[in-house]
């Protein structure tokens, strides 16, 4: 069973959300990590960019495949996590440890339309 984290917010396209104040820090869960395998690549944004709750913004690539990253919220990005350019496989240790990007969310009622942790892990379990 993959791990899930109370406190935070999940998306279907499996990407979760922590949120302190007004800043999100916006990674993929554990469950994906999973999924993917061993990940040799995140495409991230580039600071100042805006993201869109459910547009894309941005990649992962594994061994295995490619998968979109898709904004649970809205935003501007205020950070990316640099260390996974030289060590995308940080994601696979601890995916909810390495978050990929850092946004000021612009609008919180958004966080409405995301799952809580023990509905995140009913929905991987179907």
């Amino acid at each position: 069973m993959a791990k899930v984290i109370e406190g935070l917010y999940y998306s279907e396209s499996h990407e979760f959300v922590k949120v302190e104040g007004n800043i999100g820090f916006i990674g993929i869960t554990d469950y994906a990590q999973n999924a993917l395998g061993n990940v040799v690549y995140v495409d991230m944004p580039d600071v100042d960019d805006e993201v869109k709750a459910g547009e894309e913004f941005g990649a992962v690539e594994s061994v295995k495949a490619a998968s979109d990253l898709i904004s649970p919220v809205s935003g501007i990005v205020l950070e990316v996590n640099e260390a996974l350019d030289d060590q995308p496989e940080l994601v696979n240790q601890d995916a909810f440890a390495n978050w990929i990007i850092k946004v000021e969310i612009s609008d919180k009622s958004e966080l409405d339309n995301l799952m809580d942790a023990k509905a995140y892990a009913a929905f991987c379990e179907k």
